[in-house]
């Protein structure tokens, strides 16, 4: 079958959308989706600083969902007809899959970024017939169409606005599943987020729908409006934060999460922990991270989190839920593009001005203009 993708062929090159060609149906373990709608997340543009790394020429995008349309077979557990959400892929089978932990799958690297499965890795071929690099996540889903191994595919409520669900696969999930998960924040709990993108602010709104209190850094003024929108106390700037912090929440948070990779910032967010708390990272460092004495004291910790703790088929059924009953408005995030506007979309992500674009293939488009 054909049917139109954005194909990235050089890390400093434009997006362009192509006709590609994926000449085999299903593998026992897959499902065939016609895409509704795809997240543009920032891990998708952190290909163009990691060249010689993740393959191209390739068909990006892991914040898909759709329809499915084709199965393997019954063993997907999925039908024709189905709505999903689909999410990152994982081997299913090593240790940390079988306990729970998908997200810190032995093959995850491999799986997601750097070359697929070595089994039933259908790959797109472009109009010339020259294979695509292997599925970007298990899903490729910048395009009209994605495979993915059915574990990726999750089921979600068909009364669902279905092209604004793909967020939830990753920066929503990884935001929200690090307050939900990983911290397990109750009532009367405070929580100190650094960073008010679509990953600080998935986290803004789980923890105000946990009870939490909440307090949002950022240095852009519109998104801690958001942020406040969204019930966070927001501050502005990056001096004396932990003292700040300190004061308004009696001596310290329970619990921090850091989206920016800041070392600086790191630092201000562990002098804000109260003795036991717990700082997460949520992005990788580009640098060494030099920690002040004693800011691991008494029981506090520092930890690098991955996609929020999340088995993607457990949390993202509760975030639509939590959804469906007003209490984590990721909607109001988004913003939509059609597919061949992709790169007015990746400008607009990267410059802040929408904090989560969501990309519409044509058949989409058309739908829902």
């Amino acid at each position: 079958m054909r049917f139109d993708a954005a194909v990235l062929r050089s890390y400093e090159g434009r997006f362009a959308v192509e006709q590609v060609a994926l000449e085999e149906g299903p593998a026992p373990d897959e499902v065939l989706v016609r895409i509704a709608g795809c997240g543009m997340c920032r891990t998708d543009l952190a290909v163009r600083g990691s060249a010689g790394r993740s393959p191209l020429p390739a068909v990006l995008g892991h914040e898909g969902s759709g329809v499915v349309v084709e199965t393997g077979g019954p063993d997907t557990r999925l039908a024709v007809g189905d709505h999903v959400v689909l999410s990152f892929d994982s081997c299913g089978h090593c240790r940390a899959c079988i306990s729970g932990a998908p997200a810190y799958c032995d093959s995850f690297a491999e799986l997601n970024l750097f070359g697929g499965r070595t089994t039933n890795a259908a790959r797109f071929a472009d109009a010339a017939g020259i294979p695509l690099a292997p599925r970007w996540f298990g899903q490729s889903s910048f395009a009209e169409y994605a495979m993915v191994p059915a574990r990726n595919a999750v089921r979600v409520d068909p009364t669902l606005p279905l092209e604004l669900l793909g967020p939830l696969g990753c920066g929503f999930l990884t935001g929200a599943g690090a307050v939900l998960n990983t911290f397990g924040v109750v009532p009367g709990d405070a929580l100190a987020v650094f960073g008010a993108g679509a990953v600080g602010l998935a986290a803004v709104m789980a923890a105000t729908a946990a009870g939490a209190v909440v307090l949002a850094v950022d240095r852009h003024p519109e998104r801690l409006a958001t942020a406040e929108r969204f019930g966070a106390v927001p501050l502005y700037g990056t001096g004396g934060l932990a003292d700040r912090i300190k004061r308004l929440t009696d001596g310290g948070v329970r619990y921090a999460l850091d989206t920016t990779a800041s070392p600086d910032l790191i630092n201000e967010a562990l002098r804000a922990l109260r003795p036991t708390g717990h700082l997460g990272l949520v992005a990788r460092l580009r640098q060494s991270l030099p920690l002040e004495p004693g800011t691991l004291d008494r029981g506090r910790k520092l930890s690098h989190l991955c996609e929020g703790d999340a088995v993607p088929g457990v949390l993202i059924p509760r975030l639509t839920a939590l959804w469906q009953a007003g209490r984590f408005p990721f909607d109001q995030l988004i913003r939509t593009y059609p597919l061949d506007e992709i790169n007015e979309a990746e400008r607009d992500c990267e410059t802040g001005r929408v904090v989560k674009p969501v990309l519409l293939p044509p058949h989409r488009t058309k739908e829902h203009p």
